[in-house]
């Protein structure tokens, strides 16, 4: 049995008070909770954690929006999935698209087939 998206063990962290400008690519999971700005580019999972900022364009595996502000548009392979206290700005497109209940929402959303 695989282990689930929210049980797997986070390979990079860009912890508070961090700033990173360029671009960003990594394997397995990564969790940002400063600022980045630029663009990343896996197949892995990306946890934006509460009170991180980032402005980029994103291409992933699957996103995972725990809080925090993202601003710049998102190319899923495999899902997004926005939680309170999320505030997201910019256009999404993935197989599975989840915004819960409360969440500052602003652009366009795309669900297409794999």
């Amino acid at each position: 049995m695989q282990p689930s998206v929210v049980d797997m063990e986070i390979t990079a962290l860009l912890g508070r008070g961090t700033r990173f400008e360029g671009k960003l690519s990594f394997d397995g999971r990564m969790r940002i909770d400063g600022t980045f700005v630029g663009d990343i580019r896996s197949d892995g999972v990306l946890v934006i954690g509460e009170g991180a900022h980032v402005q980029a364009d994103i291409s992933i595996g699957t996103l995972i929006v725990r809080g925090g502000t993202v601003r710049g548009n998102v190319l899923a392979q495999e899902a997004i999935e926005l939680l309170v206290p999320a505030h997201v700005t910019g256009n999404l497109r993935a197989p599975e698209i989840s915004i819960e209940r409360g969440v500052h929402f602003s652009g366009e959303c795309t669900i297409e087939a794999k």
